[in-house]
């Protein structure tokens, strides 16, 4: 795993990234009642705003980690969701991409890093 700054998670297979927000983030927003994902086939580029969050404290846009193409997007949390609040790092992933350059995931932090990062 590797995380942002922005508080996203990156998990990579292969040359699939799956993007979601970290609990912290999660539990920053509050809950969670809206979520506006991207189309499967969209070209994305790092910095790209990709995602909407809406929760009852406030809206929040989520930028693309990496450059690629969106190949899945987890349409339960768009039905549900919660389902972030519930499992932010798991069931409550956002979207999947299939990254063009491996090396921008170099970019990010490990575990350890984004545990220092948020205290």
């Amino acid at each position: 795993m590797k995380y942002t700054e922005d508080h996203e998670w990156l998990s990579l297979e292969g040359d699939i990234v799956t993007v979601g927000i970290t609990d912290h983030a999660q539990e920053q927003l509050g809950d969670i009642v809206f979520v506006e994902l991207p189309e499967p086939g969209t070209q994305i580029t790092k910095g790209d705003e990709v995602v909407v969050i809406e929760s009852v404290k406030a809206a929040s846009d989520i930028a693309a980690p990496v450059d690629g193409e969106i190949v899945a997007i987890n349409e339960t949390i768009v039905d549900k969701p919660g389902t972030v609040n519930d499992d932010a790092e798991g069931d409550g992933w956002f979207f999947r991409v299939k990254i063009e350059n491996a090396s921008q995931l170099d970019d990010y932090m490990d575990e350890d890093a984004y545990k220092d990062l948020i205290g």
